[in-house]
């Protein structure tokens, strides 16, 4: 083919370029990428790090750790120590490293932070390993170390944010450079939560185990280890199964660390923790006391009463309260056992699965909470000769033979629907001591008692009602009642006073009085069996507590100065009328006031004032402030003639061993005591106020809303018991007290006198209307009878 004549020939096809253009373009693009993002991440790292460098100077000081003092709560603790009350938001017992053992240190680093003594605040091999096993599907884990855990708890908010972390994070750096390892260690251990109100380890070893912290076993500190993560899901109290199974696996960590050895990790995993279910139990029963501390601190504290960790010792002692708590309860349950039953509490309807059954009997038991032995109980079936009921733990018990007595009127078939014992009642039970059940109940009826050292008015026990979370009403201090014949020693000592000696003859027989006398109308008072024996001599006549004697003395020596008298032992005149009645113990008073009132006759004639609180120190156990007690011994203290306090004392004791009391010596068996019973009118106040020289005792039972107590119930029948099971425990180990009869007294035959009113002077008898020899030969015999 030839060329075309108009050009040159077209150009041959050339072969493709072997150069790699479209690859090497890539590499350009991918390089310019890596190297724009190293370059933002080196920006952003710098914005970081010039942010946190920013941030550094303004985070916040570490005051609150380098000196760091928590709110406290206010302690109460008896004279020998044991805690018996604590007031405050946040329970809380400090405790200093050195203090902390060793087993509840590793337990919480086992499950908190095992690496804690390696890094520097952050963990970051902690974070990696976090991260990984989130990663791969894991359960999720944090990484917060116990410093990070510090800086959340004191500074920041539970919050999860960037910002938040990254002040954290920088927090913990500062906490780490400004304070030591072992430090930081003590301040988690002392600030963190562990539910129950608790704060702190050492609160919580109180809270759930009743134990101080250095006596808890490996078991219970790998329990309390667990509590940080979620107080309310590992709190053995409400939820002891899953509580149980993270305190396996912080037995399992700290044996895989080398905490602990095979035998300790063997012997801890099978170990039986005992929990305290009621966390606001305390080692003694002093309820009342701990109130009663409580106000009067308050009234010199204020608010600071809460938050200082104030520790108050009071004067009473964990064996004295004992007695006198568990003599007040056996003296009431005693009456209610003498009177009806009054039927059950409520009834629930039982229909229905057994699953709903279970849980309305579960819901109505936390509505009728124990009293202490006293236990409820829904009857699941009744019948005459058997009882099966349900308590709130979920056990059931049988309830057959002696313990259906109490009840047995209200288990038959003919006995009111509405009463009637059967399926879904409410009842109480309680074992009384040994293993079998009794259906009993709840008593309405009140009781008081206080113990108290003469020579200085300590107060040894006080029990203030019988039971202070049904009613905190302090019975001891709160409750004003008529003393009866209670009262009726004060007249005899005032008649002492005014010339009568224990010898002086009285006509017990009827007498009246107008309306003037009394102060309100016409008055024919009568003993109360209603029987008159005629001229007895003043110390029978207190002896057998004869209502005819003690008006006829308070008739002779006046209502004016028997009342000003009595003023003498503490009594409130303004409570206390000048009438006639008054010689029957119809004015007002409270078990406190008598317990400082009889304490004259137990100490030789010297006026003393109850006292509760010894001292009260701050946390580091500073006195603050501290008892300064009048004391028996003290001149300036006298309100009465020792001679005076001797011949009562003497009178007193003669009602304790032959009289109205006389149970009191059968019972005791010591020639040291004495006391004198006391029953007003109609039976609506029981009282026994006796003594030893180095313990008084002051008892009384009655109703809230005054009744009667029933027929034939006295002093005699109801307080002298409680306060015989006092003394039984509170004299064991007390040695018999020698009283010597004091100078200026004379015996003449079988009585004592003043030395200066000697037989035939001073007041010889009182209304006995027979010639005076006569009197004579029946003043004789009745010291006979009486000697």
């Amino acid at each position: 083919m030839k060329a075309s004549q108009n050009g040159p020939a077209s150009p041959a096809p050339q072969p493709p370029s072997n150069q790699p253009r479209p690859k090497r373009t890539t590499k350009r693009i991918l390089l310019t990428l890596l190297a724009l993002l190293s370059g933002l991440a080196l920006c952003g790292v710098l914005v970081v790090v010039f942010a946190l460098a920013m941030a550094y100077p303004n985070l916040p000081a570490l005051d609150t750790l380098t000196d760091y003092r928590p709110k406290m709560p206010l302690r109460i603790f008896t004279a020998d120590n044991v805690l018996i009350g604590e007031f405050g938001e946040e329970r809380r017992t400090l405790v200093h490293f050195k203090d902390i053992p060793d087993v509840m240190k590793k337990a919480v680093l086992a499950i908190e932070d095992d690496r804690y003594y390696e890094h520097g605040g952050i963990d970051y091999l902690g974070i990696l390993r976090a991260a990984l096993h989130n990663a791969t599907g894991g359960a999720r884990q944090g990484a917060s170390t116990i410093t990070q855990q510090v800086a959340r708890n004191f500074f920041l908010s539970s919050e999860q944010t960037i910002k938040r972390k990254a002040y954290e994070a920088l927090l913990a750096y500062k906490i780490e450079k400004n304070l030591s390892k072992d430090q930081i260690l003590e301040v988690y251990m002392n600030q963190i939560y562990l539910g129950q109100r608790a704060f702190g380890f050492a609160s919580a070893a109180q809270i759930y185990f009743g134990k101080d912290l250095k006596d808890i076993s490996v078991a219970e500190a790998a329990m309390l280890a667990g509590l940080p993560k979620a107080p309310s899901a590992y709190n053995p109290v409400v939820n002891p199964k899953r509580a149980r199974q993270r305190q396996q696996y912080i037995l399992l960590r700290m044996h895989d660390l080398g905490y602990i050895t095979d035998a300790q990790y063997a012997q801890a995993k099978d170990e039986d923790l005992k929990i305290k279910t009621d966390s606001t139990a305390f080692g003694v029963h002093a309820e009342y006391v701990a109130e009663m501390a409580r106000q009067l601190v308050y009234e010199q504290f204020k608010e600071d009463t809460y938050t200082r960790g104030l520790n108050v010792f009071t004067t009473i002692t964990k064996v004295d309260q004992d007695a006198a708590y568990l003599a007040l309860r056996r003296g009431v349950m005693e009456y209610e056992r003498r009177h009806p039953y009054r039927g059950p509490e409520k009834y629930i309807d039982l229909g229905g699965s057994k699953g709903d059954a279970d849980e309305a009997i579960e819901a109505e038991l936390a509505e009728h909470p124990d009293s202490d032995d006293i236990v409820a109980a829904v009857v699941l079936a009744a019948s005459p000769t058997q009882v099966r009921a349900v308590l709130a733990s979920g056990e059931e018990i049988a309830i057959s033979g002696p313990g259906l007595v109490f009840a047995r009127e209200w288990l038959s078939p003919k006995a009111s629907e509405t009463r009637r014992i059967r399926r879904g009642a409410v009842i109480r039970v309680s074992q009384d001591g040994g293993s079998a059940w009794a259906i009993t109940q709840l008593p309405d009826v009140e009781s008081a008692f206080v113990a108290v050292d003469p020579n200085d008015g300590a107060i040894q026990a006080l029990v203030g009602g019988f039971d202070f979370n049904r009613s905190k009403f302090n019975h001891v201090t709160q409750a004003w009642r008529q003393p009866g014949s209670s009262f009726k020693p004060f007249i005899y000592s005032a008649a002492l006073e005014r010339g009568l000696s224990p010898a002086t003859l009285i006509n017990d027989a009827p007498i009246s009085f107008d309306a003037g006398s009394t102060g309100g109308q016409a008055w024919e008072p009568k003993n109360y069996d209603n029987q008159y024996e005629g001229p007895m001599t003043m110390r029978r006549g207190l002896m057998k507590s004869k209502n005819m004697i003690s008006i006829r003395i308070l008739n002779k020596i006046g209502a004016r100065y028997g009342q000003e008298y009595a003023t003498r032992f503490g009594f409130d005149p303004d409570k206390n009328p000048p009438y006639l009645t008054l010689a029957l113990g119809a004015g007002a008073t409270n078990p406190l006031q008598m317990a400082g009132a009889y304490s004259v006759f137990a100490n030789g004639g010297y006026r003393i004032n109850p006292y509760l609180i010894s001292k009260v120190t701050d946390a580091d156990g500073k006195v603050l402030s501290e008892a300064r007690p009048e004391r028996a011994g003290v001149e300036a203290n006298r309100v009465i003639d020792e001679r005076n306090a001797w011949l009562m004392d003497s009178m007193l004791k003669d009602v304790a061993h032959h009289g109205t009391a006389a149970k009191a010596g059968l019972v005791l068996k010591r020639p040291d005591i004495a006391g004198k019973t006391g029953t007003t009118n109609d039976s609506m106040d029981a009282w026994f106020a006796g003594y030893q020289p180095h313990l008084v005792g002051i008892a009384w039972i009655g109703y809230d809303t005054p009744r009667n107590l029933g027929n034939k119930e006295t002093g005699g029948g109801l307080a002298l018991p409680i306060w015989i099971g006092f003394m039984q425990q509170a004299l064991k180990t007390e040695p018999v007290a020698e009283r010597p009869v004091p100078g200026g007294l004379v015996l003449v035959g079988d009585e004592y006198y003043y030395a200066e009113n000697p037989p035939g002077t001073g007041v010889q008898s009182l209304d006995v209307g027979i010639p005076a020899a006569t009197e004579q030969k029946q003043r004789d015999a009745v010291r006979n009878e009486l000697f």
